[in-house]
């Protein structure tokens, strides 16, 4: 009887099944056992007083792009079209809407605190070379904090919202509130904006018009509330 001679073992291919199947283990195992990233902890800080900006003027329009799909993520990220600030901040808000009266604007809100896990959800999402226009999660953000508000006008007598160098929540050079192109009027109404805001002690963030944080904002720590946690009780005194 003739042997056949035995054919030399292959080394399996680099796109194989098993060797698949273990590379897919590993990774798996790797990212169930690297650390869950967290709300950075802190001490110190002030209790949160966090207040419902509609109920102290009606005036005060609400456009909250991300209870819709209109926003970057393409989808809602909010179950409410609900925007609060800590008291100090959104008294401020107030203060700087009702001046702009004078001018024959409104101030219309599209986002104020945000929770952390909102802002990792926009970090993940946002490609590396547009990472200046989001927080980072490790770090938290000042919406986090209560302390940052998202904002425009809109014209008293229509209702309708002005135009802007740039749209909202758009990744470009067109969003920086130093741009100086685009239409005239636009230009002069975002520093219309700006020293209203920046009058009651809201600074502008240096890659965003329509982002201000608040002068006190150290002093709140980073929340994860969800918007059903807060109260909808009309905040007394104001």
């Amino acid at each position: 009887m003739i042997e056949r001679a035995e054919r030399p073992r292959q080394r399996p291919r680099a796109n194989s099944r098993p060797a698949c199947a273990v590379l897919l283990a590993a990774i798996v195992v790797s990212a169930s056992c690297a650390p869950k990233l967290r709300p950075p902890v802190e001490t110190g800080k002030r209790a949160p007083d966090l207040v419902e900006v509609a109920t102290l003027d009606p005036g005060l329009h609400l456009d909250i792009r991300y209870a819709t799909a209109n926003n970057f993520v393409g989808r809602p990220v909010y179950e409410e079209a609900r925007a609060f600030l800590q008291r100090p901040a959104a008294e401020a808000l107030v203060r700087a809407h009702r001046a702009l009266a004078a001018q024959g604007y409104g101030i219309v809100v599209f986002d104020g605190y945000r929770p952390w896990s909102v802002t990792k959800l926009f970090w993940d999402v946002t490609p590396e070379d547009k990472k200046e226009f989001v927080a980072d999660p490790s770090q938290g953000s000042r919406h986090n904090r209560g302390c940052a508000v998202d904002l425009s006008l809109y014209e008293l007598a229509s209702g309708r919202e002005v135009e802007m160098p740039s749209a909202y929540d758009e990744m470009t050079e067109r969003a920086y509130p130093d741009y100086a192109g685009g239409p005239a009027e636009a230009r002069a109404r975002r520093q219309l904006l700006r020293a209203a805001m920046e009058a009651e002690g809201f600074t502008v963030y240096a890659s965003e018009w329509w982002h201000y944080d608040y002068k006190d904002w150290p002093q709140y720590p980073i929340l994860d509330l969800p918007f059903s946690k807060l109260t909808r009780a009309r905040p007394a005194g104001f």
